[in-house]
């Protein structure tokens, strides 16, 4: 009986492991290049061809030698060093491989919890998808594997008070300050929100807490602060503490950076934030357990993250995997669900196959052959250009006015840019003040048929319209 026992879950796991690797390949078809990515292959080009590490801006006109809070250079590095292995082939291996990475750990880690209640499991995978916000090779797919690690070690070291994870924290800490230093601080912080967890004993209702041993909490303070020195370590040292907190008090960039607003309802999109909430909150309250004060708390801070702005969603989605199943009741197995889970994994490997093309889905170009020929013949010396236009300009080493790099343009430039572009009333003095030789921006935007009575028309296409200068 043991054996076929072991037979049977053996069936089961592997074939759950085959559809998380054809679900990864079927989310390929959603990869598209973020416009980031040129400034940070750029970046990354010119740091291991000059052994340095970028701290002051190279690729702007406006801001060229200013401070420049590098805090992605790690990344830069690496996704610069994939494409010398792996060609144009490198941004897939990279997001694929994050995101196999990804779903494989938090199965792993419980595969016990997934595998107790396939039907749900695979609804929870969906989740996976449908809140992934920005599917492209970024940095934050990094934070998502680190963020992951973190949340896995607390979590344990929260019931195993033996355990030695806990003392890997500030490794995770120095990666993280340098792969992707706008997130690192998590990293110290959950340290305290668990130590936080553990220092109540109570039973109210349907919520429960355990307090954990005086060790613990003095450990996980400690290990608390050694990271947030860890975050220190890094090319701008103390400034990367500050800098998150910086940014997200930065009223201009929140408003009007996309992955930085909050989450709206009357926004379409943003309701499947709302309802994959909803949902973790109807099984906290519908389970037969009662709800753990860790949980609710970790559930609570991340909802109100997510809610303050949608670049958090995906990390509410990653904390809440870590404990959801336990809310979950075991579910009977039927005795075709492994076959089942290797046809439906045929099925979308057949869709990946039959219909992929990489080139299709993935572009290494924002702007025509064209138009790029056009700027690199006339050679601006103040080009004013789109924000969306600034990372592929970068990319073809054209000095640009403004690009994805808000934080470093978020005091006078950023702001003179959205003057500039959403034509306010002060916008002519944006342009005496900065004396603009050529412009390269949208063809249907209000600022071309401004400037079509004040420029000459060098090139246009069906995307862009060139101006320069009478």
């Amino acid at each position: 009986m043991k054996i076929k026992s072991y037979i049977k879950n053996h069936k089961l796991l592997f074939s759950f492991f085959f559809f998380l690797l054809s679900f990864c390949l079927f989310l390929m078809f959603f990869l598209r290049v973020d416009i980031d990515y040129f400034w940070h292959f750029k970046a990354g080009e010119y740091m291991v061809e000059n052994t340095t590490i970028l701290v002051k801006d190279i690729f702007s006109w406006s801001m060229y030698q200013a401070p420049w809070m590098s805090h992605e250079w790690l990344f830069d590095i690496f996704i610069y060093g994939l494409s010398l292995v792996f060609g144009k082939y490198h941004l897939f291996i990279y997001v694929f491989g994050i995101c196999l990475s990804l779903l494989l750990f938090l199965f792993f880690i419980q595969k016990k919890a997934f595998l107790k209640n396939i039907v749900f499991s695979l609804f929870w995978v969906s989740f996976f998808s449908l809140i992934f916000v920005g599917l492209s090779g970024r940095p934050q797919l990094i934070s998502f594997l680190l963020l992951s690690i973190t949340v896995w070690i607390l979590f344990y070291y929260f019931y195993h008070p033996n355990s030695k994870r806990i003392y890997f924290l500030p490794i995770i800490s120095i990666i993280w300050s340098n792969v992707h230093g706008g997130s690192s601080n998590l990293c110290y912080l959950l340290c305290f929100l668990t130590m936080f967890c553990g220092l109540f004993q109570f039973s109210f209702k349907k919520l429960e807490s355990n307090r954990i041993t005086k060790r613990q909490l003095f450990t996980l303070f400690i290990i608390g602060i050694i990271c947030l020195l860890c975050v220190m370590i890094n090319p701008h040292g103390f400034k990367m503490i500050t800098y998150p907190y910086i940014n997200m008090g930065d009223s201009l960039m929140l408003s009007t950076i996309a992955e930085w607003q909050p989450s709206n309802l009357n926004t379409m999109s943003h309701y499947v934030y709302f309802i994959f909430m909803l949902f973790v909150l109807f099984v906290f309250l519908f389970s037969s357990k009662k709800i753990r004060f860790i949980d609710f708390i970790f559930y609570l801070v991340f909802l109100y993250l997510g809610l303050k702005s949608i670049r958090f969603w995906f990390f509410s989605y990653i904390v809440c995997s870590f404990f959801i199943f336990y809310y979950i009741p075991e579910r009977k197995l039927d005795k075709g669900t492994p076959l089942l889970l290797i046809v439906f994994s045929f099925l979308l490997l057949g869709i990946f196959i039959s219909n992929f093309s990489y080139s299709k889905v993935i572009s290494y170009q924002s702007l025509s052959d064209e138009a790029i020929s056009v700027l690199k013949e006339e050679k601006p010396k103040k080009l004013f250009n789109y924000y969306d236009y600034g990372a592929y300009l970068i990319y073809q080493d054209i000095p640009v006015f403004v690009d994805g790099r808000a934080d470093l343009y978020s005091g006078e430039v950023y702001q003179d840019y959205q003057t500039l572009s959403r034509m306010n009333t002060s916008f002519p003095s944006i342009i005496q003040k900065y004396q603009f030789d050529y412009y390269i921006i949208p063809k249907d935007c209000g600022l071309a048929s401004y400037l079509k009575e004040k420029c000459f028309i060098i090139y246009q296409d069906r995307d862009c319209i060139i101006f320069k200068t009478k």
